[in-house]
């Protein structure tokens, strides 16, 4: 029987109790929103101790389907003031599953000043006091952990960005070879956890298994969803390529965020392209690998490890936000110079998308050239030591836009655009507007749908579908690159779900889980104080067009309102 373990971080107490009735269907994200949704006051100051911060693997996690290890991380925002979810790779979401932990919902706060780590065994859970390791950046803490509690433990940790509190702070989970680089980036939730005084959670290896209440009909339908997998195009693609395929394709398509989102094409696109990478990457063999798997048994390996020239690692992952949001839009073309700036991102705790997307507006305030990779990695470092600007920088584009003087900040409920250009991929600037996460590709990808992305006609839709999907897939604990099959086939999903726990699931079950989970989530908007006037993009990008493709954003208000309608 599954539980919940509450971690009251003012009187240092730790309890399991059993899943509510509430609750007993839910995981990730559909976890994580109705707890919101149910114990928070959506009022909140989102880095008191009145925010609660949950981390929940997914319904199906601590099984052997592909590309299901993954942790949903929720909490008040501190960057839009509204509900976030966001989730990550790595193996601590299999091995919460595997000890049967459906959910860690952390409370209060530590007195200031105390450095805490949760442990978690297969038969105790308590916190500790460790203050060896504050301000430790994620590398170097990791190093600690290991030595500490093994190498075979699953580490979840925030840097010092994340103990600083500031709202682009992320939460690290450790990879299979025990990189703290499988980031819950949006949301600025590692500064919830850093603020509670929450430095670290350690679990340690376990020999249990998540229990299956039909193996037949459960090892049927997983044999059948790893075919799905491997019959469908993209599958090949994100093996070979992993997601920096889509430099060309957004390049291409005009959408790609160049010079702080002034224009969508990059003169120098060429030379950081998945094909230049996976070149590079082989050419210079050592540690560095084009593919690579991100948790256990997954069989699309769309990861990579990213060597120097002379072959030593400089990164892992490079993925398409972060060459976008550090490369183009920040007018480097150099993938070494890109890497380096994301290895410095994970190591300081920075969502990479916010880290870019505020690298850009600096530029243009004329903090910094555009195209200056070393003062790009200076200004990271100001964020690292706590500098007044560092503050500044650290808070996301649009506290440093509004401090600097830059009106041109791409942003949605107060957090920065993904690389998409919404003017050229527009269900995605629906995405941005209408999702209860603020501007966030995840939460509704619309850019492989077969429409025309330059016009406004149909793109509601689309992405009102696409974001019911991703709820499903974020809820089940899936990676995103496999929601074509979850969507296409909830017939075998409900048969592993039957497998799994018994539950008569039906298909159309499956999918009214992510119109479940979107109606929390955007009730604890509403109450939170968010209106219609917060499902919109900035104002320029309605005025001013985006110079590759001649086009605005031109969806309709009245489409932004009836796609929130619906799933409210």
């Amino acid at each position: 029987m599954d539980k919940l373990l509450r971690v009251d971080m003012n009187n240092n107490k730790v309890v399991l109790e059993e899943v509510p009735p509430r609750y007993a269907h839910l995981g990730g994200r559909a976890l994580t929103g109705a707890v919101l949704v149910n114990e928070v006051d959506p009022t909140c100051p989102p880095l008191s101790a009145h925010n609660k911060l949950v981390i929940a693997p997914g319904l199906l996690g601590g099984t052997p389907i592909s590309s299901v290890g993954r942790t949903s991380v929720g909490a008040k925002s501190p960057l839009t003031g509204g509900v976030k979810e966001s989730n990550a790779g790595g193996t601590a979401g299999n091995r919460l599953a595997q000890m049967g932990i459906r959910a860690i919902i952390v409370e209060g706060a530590a007195p200031q000043g105390e450095t805490c780590v949760l442990e978690i065994g297969e038969d105790e859970a308590r916190l500790v006091r460790i203050p060896d390791i504050r301000r430790m950046r994620n590398f170097e803490c990791v190093r600690w952990l290991f030595a500490r509690y093994g190498s075979k433990a699953s580490l979840i940790v925030v840097g010092p960005a994340g103990e600083m509190g500031l709202a682009s702070a992320c939460v690290a989970c450790t990879d299979m070879e025990g990189r703290p680089v499988r980031m819950s980036g949006r949301g600025g939730l590692g500064a919830v956890m850093g603020r509670k005084g929450l430095k670290a959670i350690v679990i340690t290896e376990t020999r249990r298994r998540a229990p299956l209440h039909d193996a037949g009909l459960f090892r049927g339908a997983l044999k059948a969803f790893h075919q799905a997998i491997l019959d469908a195009p993209i599958t090949e693609t994100y093996t070979r390529y992993g997601t920096a395929a889509m430099v060309d394709r957004l390049n291409s398509m005009g959408g790609l965020p160049t010079l702080n989102f002034s224009r969508g094409r990059f003169e120098h696109t060429e030379a950081i392209n998945a094909e230049t990478m996976r070149e590079t990457i082989l050419e210079r063999g050592g540690e560095g690998t084009p593919t690579h798997g991100c948790m256990p048994g997954c069989i699309v390996r769309c990861s990579n490890v990213y060597p120097g020239r002379d072959g030593r690692e400089i990164v892992s992952p490079l993925e398409y936000e972060n060459i976008g949001l550090l490369g183009s839009n920040c007018g480097i073309g150099d993938l070494d110079a890109i890497a380096r700036l994301n290895f410095l991102c994970n190591d300081i705790g920075l969502d990479t998308i916010e880290a870019g997307a505020t690298l850009a507006v600096a530029m243009e305030a004329g903090v910094a050239r555009f195209g200056d990779a070393e003062r790009a990695a200076e200004l990271l470092e100001e964020i690292a030591r706590g500098t007044v600007l560092g503050r500044v920088l650290g808070e996301g584009a649009v506290i440093a836009g509004r401090v600097l003087g830059v009106t041109r900040v791409p942003a949605v409920k107060g957090q920065a655009m993904p690389s998409y250009d919404p003017r050229a991929v527009k269900g995605l600037g629906v995405t941005y507007a209408t999702s209860p996460m603020g501007a966030d590709h995840t939460s509704g990808q619309t850019v492989r749908a077969q429409v025309d992305h330059l016009s406004p006609e149909g793109q509601a839709k689309v992405s009102q579908n696409a974001q019911i999907a991703a709820a499903v897939v974020d809820s089940l604990g899936f990676c995103l690159f496999v929601s074509g099959v979850v969507g296409s086939r909830p017939d075998i999903v409900a048969d592993l779900i039957r497998g799994r726990f018994g539950w008569d699931w039906k298909p159309e079950q499956v999918m009214a889980l992510g119109r479940l989970t979107l109606r929390n989530e955007h009730r604890f908007n509403r109450l939170a104080g968010f209106t219609s006037a917060h499902d919109r993009l900035p104002r320029w990008m309605y005025e001013e067009e985006l110079p590759d493709t001649g086009t605005v954003f031109d969806v309709p208000d009245e489409d932004l309102d009836a796609v929130v309608e619906e799933l409210s």
